[in-house]
Parts: structure tokens; C-alpha cells; sequence
């Protein structure tokens, strides 16, 4: 590791309790903490709640390679018929779910006790206009809703991973993609596929090619909850087909009839075309016909049913009406009660980094929980410089305007990065391209301190751990774990020491398994009620308690780039304390206040316990 000496000292003593909580920890096994809190059997994991879980996001593709063998999903011919060319980094490279199974160990030693794998079901391998063509190796394309990929392996490997990380004690949540299909459906107008959206103003559903064209779908009123099954004509504004040879390549059936998709052309990315519009060509469903509905919730339920899954991770959530969330989330929760899963976790993407945004999807749509973007940006900016600890102050305020108040935000997953956005020490670099390493490390240390101690379900992305950062969004953002053939991947800046692929001595893996630990050892880090003690409107001090009727537990972070003493407000009874991490005070300085003493880009966690 290269970089200014004192910020080589500063790296080293942030992390002062860690140390204890990693001394002998054998990482690439489970971290102490939750090995002595494991649950001794399947039926004792579903009864886990979500708000117990860090999440540890992959694509499969991307992880590892358990059988070259599928690397060409069983298909012949060059990489637009296979979809594999290790070298690119928009197609396939070979990883799998045996690969995946494999390094199960490797995962649940950092604490990760859930994971969200991207959706594996059979894509359309290769899609894209003549020389522009990438391959489905991130899962979001489905042709088929009801086997795995031939890329990543068999439903019988999935069964086997699915079954292996249950007997490790960790859920398995899949990827799921209700609003879209793969780009199979062609518009007679444009030959070109690159139709733009036709608005219901301009092309309502009761007219063929505009306002004064032939009259169709007599009776549709295409109300919301109104009878869609009366929509009996597709083109309305475009006339769609199938191209020969594709005719039946969706499965289960039904989502091979044109009827059941609006057929609008491409989003415009607002108002009405935001629901109705295809996604950059794929296949827009129409959620709101009563066979779509009752169609998906047989598909998802019956992945529940045959292989016990214990969550689903929704793509695209905000592209879909609401009327449909609110039929299809009572369905799958109850399909998991009737499986014995009372905890299954839902939530959505709804890629929107206002908290009210994402509340309302939780208000008027009913999804239970969706992925936190607004702690993301407030977590990005606090790292990077370009924000305050007040903005996460006010937003951790703001929790209880989800559906179920506080308590849902607990459920909140929370990130730092992902593979649309990019990763954060990429989001590190662009605000702070002349970074030196320690600094780089501290920063990224500290994003992923503000998601594992903070609010919330913390999910950690694939790679992170092994210090990539990678060029900036999307492909750019999905590099391998194993040895990479694509320059742009090997090239990358790295975050701290790493000797190699999985290497569980890597500096982020030792410090992320290090707060895990103590976030498996703390019920109050998981379950407690958040308060806002401390949030400067400078580069400082965000300090949080997290309450329960046993104690406090006080969380402290330092954005500043200087230590800082200061004084935190805390509960009266909390009198006497000891470090979870960090260097922690043993008494209050007076009732109803702690000092504490916080290093530069660190942060600390101290406990008080109330007498029994």
C-alpha cells in the first residue's frame, strides 16, 4: 500500500476494537459473534427476522466458476450465439451456481447471513442491434420465469445451493423481474426496433393508429381495477409481432401473447411512459390484466413452494402500477406462511434517492420494504465529502413516514454502491481523484461502517469486500471475482491489501467481517429504535443511539479528516459503558451525556446495559 505515512498511522488506529473483535477470528470461517448465535436448524432461520440479516449481493456470473462446462450455456457457435466471451465485459465469463456453492465459507466469513443472488433464470443470451450487441449475463432478460439459465447450471444446482446455505444458517433471496421480458416483441412500424412511445392521448386503447383511426376494443375503459380481460386488440398505437422462430420462446406460455404487453414503444422515462413504456426495448408487461397478475404469482409462488426460498428482491419495482403490488404481495407472503417462512423479505427497487418517494411505494403500493437510495446518497456524500452528517440526520427523522412507520425503516436494505450506480470507492474517486490509498481505505471503511452499524438491513456488494472499485457504472461496475480477462476489470484501483481472488486476509474483508461481528453481537444494532443524537453541518460528528428496554448502544462517526472530541447526549440511565469498538469511556461524563473521543474517518460503538 502506497501513501502518505501519517495517514498510514491514522488507517491503522481507527480501527483500535476491531482488532479485539477480530483476534481469534478465523475469517475464512463464521465470525465468532454469529457462530454463537446460529440458528440450530432450518425452521430456527425462518424464524429469524429480517432486520437480522447483512445481505451479500452477487451476479452469479461474476462470482465464480464451479463447471467451465456450462460456460457457453450448452449452446454452439461464436459469443452472439453463446453469449460467452470472457474478454468483454458485456458478456458472459462462466461463473455459476456451483461456483457460488463453493464459496459459501468464503461469504459467511465476513458475516453475511443472507444472499441476494441476480436473477438466474434462462435469458435471451445475446441482444442488441448489429454491432452493438451484449450478452444477459447480469439475469435481466428472462425468457423463461421457471428454470435456471444453462449459463449458471440446473434448478437441481440451485436446489443444492439453496439447501446448502440453509444448512449454514444463511437465507438465499432471489432477483425477480415482473415489469419486463426479454426484447422479443417487434413493432411493424419502425423495422429498426427503435419505436418511441405513443401516448394514450395521442393512441388511446378504443382507437387503431390515433385518435381518428378505426375503432377497436369497444367496452375497454382501462380504468384502474377495470376489466382488462376486454382488451382484445394490441395495436392501438403500434402493431406488434413475434418474429418467426421466437413464437413460443417464453415460458410459461401465456407471456407469448402480444395482448398481455402495452406495446407503447420505448420509455420516455416519465409520467405515464415510466409504467407503460419498454425499458430501453425489453418487453413491457401489461401488470395490469388479470392474467399477468394471477400469472406471476404462480410462477414466484411456486419457487417458493419447491425450493424454500426466504426473500425476493424486486427489479423495476416503480415501472409497475400499484394495483398490482397490492395483489401480488399479500398473495407471495401468504404462499411463504404456507411454507413455514413467516419472515420473507420483500423489497422493491425503486431507484429514487427521496425517502418520500420510497415511502409511498410502501404506502400506496403496499410493497413491505424497498431498497434505501436515499441513505445511499447520504452515506455517498458523507464519504466523499460533498455532504453533511445533518442530511443523514434528517432522513433517519423522516422514518416514520413509511407504511408501518419506524419499524418498516428497520427493515430498509441499505448499500453503499451497486451494479447499476457503481461502487462507492469509484464514487470515492470521482470526488477525489488524488486520494491517496489510506485515505481510500478510510473512506470506503467508513461507507460501509455508516451501512453495517447504521439503520437498516446492510447489504454488501459482491467484491467490495476484495477492495474493486471499478470504472464507473453498470458493466463497468461487475467485475470478476476469479482471474479476470478484461483489461478494463484488471486495471482497476484497489482499496487496501488484497493477495489475490477470495482472499479473507484482504483489509476490507477483515474490517467488514469485523463490524458484522459486532452487529451479530448486539441485538439493539439490529432491532433498536434509532435516535439522532449528533449531526453536524460540517465534515464531523453523526452520532446515533439505538435503544431498547435493556439499554443504549451509542454509534459514533467521524467524517472529518481530523480527530474529534465531543460530548453526545444519551439516556440519562446510561451511566456506565464498554467498547464494542473503539476506544470507549467506562463511565458517563454526567447524567445524560458521554464523552468521547472519535479518530479521523473513524467511528466507534459503545454499550451501556441497564442493570437486571
Amino acid at each position: 500500500m502506497t501513501g502518505h505515512p501519517a495517514r498510514r498511522n491514522r488507517a491503522r488506529r481507527i480501527q483500535t476494537g476491531v482488532a479485539a473483535l477480530l483476534a481469534g477470528m478465523a475469517v475464512c470461517a463464521v465470525p465468532v459473534a454469529w457462530a454463537q448465535s446460529a440458528p440450530a436448524g432450518l425452521e430456527a432461520l425462518r424464524q429469524r427476522p429480517a432486520e437480522d440479516e447483512v445481505i451479500y449481493f452477487l451476479l452469479p456470473d461474476r462470482f465464480e466458476n464451479g463447471d467451465p462446462a456450462n460456460d457457453r450455456g450448452g449452446a454452439g457457435g461464436d459469443r452472439l450465439a453463446t453469449g460467452y466471451d470472457p474478454t468483454d465485459p458485456g458478456f458472459y465469463h462462466g461463473g455459476d451456481l456451483k461456483g457460488l456453492t463453493a464459496r459459501l465459507d468464503y461469504i459467511q466469513g465476513m458475516g453475511a447471513t443472507a444472499l441476494w443472488i441476480a436473477p438466474p433464470f434462462v435469458n435471451k443470451p445475446v441482444q442488441g442491434p448489429p454491432g452493438q450487441e451484449s450478452a444477459a449475463y447480469h439475469g435481466y432478460w428472462i425468457t423463461d420465469f421457471t428454470r435456471i439459465d444453462p449459463h449458471f447450471g440446473t434448478n437441481d444446482d440451485f436446489r443444492a445451493l439453496v439447501e446448502a446455505a440453509h444448512a449454514r444458517g444463511m437465507k438465499v433471496y432471489l432477483d425477480i423481474v415482473i415489469n419486463h421480458t426479454a426484447d422479443v416483441i417487434r413493432y411493424r412500424e419502425c423495422p429498426a426496433n427503435d419505436c418511441g412511445y405513443r401516448w394514450k392521448g395521442d393512441y388511446p386503447y378504443q382507437r387503431r393508429g390515433g385518435l381518428q383511426g378505426e375503432a377497436i376494443n369497444p367496452g375497454f375503459t382501462g380504468a384502474p381495477g377495470g376489466d382488462f380481460s376486454t382488451l382484445t386488440r394490441p395495436d392501438y398505437a403500434y402493431t406488434p409481432y413475434v418474429p418467426a422462430g421466437e413464437e413460443t420462446v417464453k415460458v410459461p406460455a401465456w407471456l407469448n401473447d402480444v395482448d398481455l404487453y402495452h406495446n407503447r414503444g420505448n420509455s420516455a422515462w416519465y409520467s405515464e411512459a415510466r409504467m407503460d413504456g419498454d425499458f430501453s426495448g425489453l418487453d413491457d408487461v401489461f401488470t395490469e390484466h388479470p392474467r399477468v397478475v394471477q400469472g406471476f404469482i404462480d410462477v414466484y409462488g411456486d419457487w417458493i413452494d419447491d425450493y424454500g426460498i426466504d426473500g425476493y428482491r424486486i427489479d423495476t419495482a416503480r415501472h409497475v402500477n400499484p394495483e398490482f403490488w397490492r395483489a401480488f404481495v399479500p398473495a407471495i407472503l401468504e404462499r411463504a406462511r404456507a411454507k413455514g417462512i413467516p419472515n420473507f423479505h420483500i423489497f422493491g427497487e425503486t431507484y429514487d434517492f427521496q425517502s418520500g418517494t420510497a415511502a409511498m411505494h410502501t404506502v400506496v403500493d403496499g410493497l413491505p420494504t424497498v431498497l434505501d437510495f436515499a441513505y445511499q446518497r447520504a452515506v455517498q456524500n458523507m464519504v466523499t465529502g460533498t455532504g453533511n452528517p445533518d442530511a443523514m440526520g434528517y432522513l433517519l427523522m423522516e422514518d416514520a413516514i413509511y407504511a408501518g412507520g419506524a419499524g418498516t425503516a428497520l427493515r430498509l436494505p441499505t448499500f453503499t454502491g451497486n451494479h447499476d450506480m457503481g461502487r462507492i470507492g469509484h464514487l470515492i474517486l470521482t470526488a477525489k481523484p488524488d486520494i491517496s490509498d489510506a485515505e481510500l481505505l478510510d473512506r470506503s471503511t467508513l461507507a460501509h461502517a455508516l451501512v453495517l452499524l447504521g439503520r437498516g438491513v446492510p447489504v454488501i456488494y459482491y467484491g467490495d469486500e476484495q477492495g474493486f472499485t471499478g470504472d464507473g457504472d453498470d458493466r463497468r461496475s461487475r467485475q470478476d471475482m476469479f482471474q479476470t480477462r478484461v483489461p478494463s476489470y484488471a486495471d482497476d484501483r484497489r482499496i487496501g491489501s488484497a493477495a489475490g481472488p477470495f482472499d479473507t486476509n484482504a483489509d476490507m474483508y477483515r474490517r467488514i467481517a469485523a463490524m458484522s461481528a459486532a452487529r451479530a453481537a448486539d441485538v439493539r444494532l439490529r432491532r433498536g429504535r434509532v435516535v439522532v443524537r449528533t449531526a453536524d453541518q460540517a465534515p464531523g460528528v453523526l452520532a446515533i443511539s439505538r435503544l431498547d428496554d435493556d439499554g443504549e448502544t451509542l454509534v459514533v462517526f467521524n467524517t472529518s479528516t481530523e480527530a474529534r472530541d465531543v460530548n453526545v447526549a444519551v439516556e440519562v440511565g446510561s451511566a456506565e459503558w464498554r467498547a464494542l469498538i473503539g476506544a470507549c469511556p467506562a463511565r458517563s461524563a454526567a447524567p445524560g451525556a458521554v464523552s468521547v473521543s472519535v479518530p479521523a474517518l473513524g467511528y466507534l460503538v459503545c454499550v451501556s446495559e441497564r442493570p437486571a
